[in-house]
């Protein structure tokens, strides 16, 4: 695809934002099966499905998907079809590259054996490697044009209000 095919494929979408606001929220859900024998939850996700379970470090056996692991997924999933929209809008060409997020998170917190550590991932960097020619300030404002466009790296950066309710499952 090329810019312009992206911008016609967009622009009608971008019309109907405009013109009728309400259309553009649009609703995400995910929703995770508990396993009843094991300390694990299944998530469908088209076309297949991810179990996941515990962490090595806590406890886990290692063979199922760790939560901090989806989350930095989603991040990078996101931020590399982001940077590729936008590299096909500034027209620049990648040849390839890779996204990479790592973070760091503390058992302590996550087990329950030191209050005063933190629950969660604590600080999450993420690297370009892009293999393109591009100059290095048009690469500049495509990392921040992908930065300021991603939707998880926003979700993260500026965290939504959580709530959480509680219903009966259906039996």
């Amino acid at each position: 695809m090329n810019a312009e095919e992206l911008r016609a494929l967009q622009a009608p979408l971008k019309q109907l934002y405009r013109d009728q606001p309400e259309r553009a929220r649009i609703a995400a859900r995910a929703e995770a099966a508990l396993d009843p024998d094991a300390i694990a939850c299944t998530i469908a996700s088209s076309p297949h499905q991810t179990v996941a379970g515990l962490h090595q470090a806590a406890g886990g056996s290692g063979d199922l998907a760790c939560s901090a692991d989806l989350l930095l997924e989603a991040l990078v999933a996101c931020a590399g079809v982001t940077l590729r929209a936008v590299a096909t809008a500034m027209g620049v060409t990648l040849r390839g590259g890779s996204v990479i997020a790592e973070g760091h998170w503390d058992a302590r917190g996550t087990l329950g054996i030191d209050r005063a550590s933190p629950v969660g991932l604590t600080d999450i960097t993420v690297t370009f490697a892009i293999d393109t020619d591009a100059e290095p300030e048009k690469l500049r404002r495509l990392i921040d044009t992908t930065e300021r466009y991603c939707v998880i790296f926003q979700t993260l950066k500026t965290p939504p209000r959580l709530s959480v309710t509680q219903a009966q499952a259906a039996g």
